[in-house]
């Protein structure tokens, strides 16, 4: 018997479960490429074709958080989705790099208090920071709420996480407003982390009794934008203008801007193209 037609007559084809197989055995799992190639490509979960991934092995990989992340991540709630190794290792990871900025940054933030006084004239970037968080509150409570989108919602919070670890200065009033929020925001999702993160903050009890976090309105509003500046169809630069510049004051700020000056000087402006808040084309010769 054919080993293709061996795997069909036992409801068996080289799929995440194989993958599994080969790590406990120690051996090579680059061969599932060639296996693949030789025998076909892994079939959909099914529990007719016994194809199906034990969750019990997966929580004791990953972890139980990882898992659902992943489920939640993965499509959105009407849809299939094909479970692939590389989705829940990227799951995993995020949910390391989320509990390791936290707990490396505990002790700026330990009896740490605010209130809404200490964010009156913050700098540049803890503004930012600030304005981040209540944007992704806004959007991740609007897409549960919204036809359950769980999976948007998650990548909101991926994106705040990578504005945190571009965060340089850290203030520690804002640093913990982000992480108190920041931890009951994710706990619906990863709900055995945000409780552990939660009591390391000085929080008592579950994160399931909190409310859940609310967005200051103030800190949604735009007053600047950047937009891209490009030289005959490339871009060259990014500026940052009023909300409501008009072209003429957009274009004046392209002008003095350094990188865009090396491309335009000792040459005739002969056309701009300008869409408010998105783009600007300035045309030379």
């Amino acid at each position: 018997m054919k080993i293709k037609d061996f795997l069909k007559e036992n409801h068996l084809n080289i799929n995440d479960n194989a993958k599994l197989l080969l790590e406990k055995l120690q051996a090579d799992i680059s061969i599932l490429s060639k296996l693949e190639e030789t025998y076909g490509k892994s079939d959909k979960m099914s529990k007719s074709k016994h194809n199906t991934v034990d969750p019990d092995e997966m929580v004791k990989k990953y972890g139980a958080d990882t898992v659902r992340l992943y489920t939640l991540f993965a499509a959105p709630p009407e849809n299939n989705f094909d479970w692939t190794e590389s989705g829940i290792e990227g799951a995993h990871r995020f949910i390391k790099r989320f509990f390791n900025y936290i707990t490396e940054n505990l002790d700026l933030v330990k009896d740490v208090s605010y209130t809404q006084e200490d964010f009156k004239d913050l700098n540049e970037e803890d503004l930012k920071i600030r304005k981040k968080l209540h944007h992704t509150i806004k959007k991740v409570r609007n897409d549960i709420e919204k036809n359950f989108q769980f999976n948007t919602a998650i990548a909101a919070m991926m994106e705040l996480l990578n504005e945190l670890y571009d965060y340089k200065n850290k203030n520690p009033k804002v640093l913990r407003e982000v992480f108190e929020n920041f931890i009951l925001l994710i706990s619906p999702f990863t709900p055995f982390m945000a409780d552990f993160l939660w009591n390391k903050l000085g929080k008592e009890g579950f994160t399931l009794n909190q409310p859940y976090p609310t967005y200051d309105e103030n800190l949604l509003i735009e007053t600047e934008k950047e937009i891209p500046v490009q030289i005959n169809g490339k871009t060259r630069a990014t500026i940052k203008v009023p909300v409501s510049a008009s072209e003429e004051e957009v274009v004046t700020v392209a002008l003095s801007n350094p990188d865009i000056q090396k491309w335009t000087q000792g040459k005739q402006l002969v056309k701009t193209i300008f869409i408010q808040g998105k783009i600007l084309n300035l045309i030379v010769k």
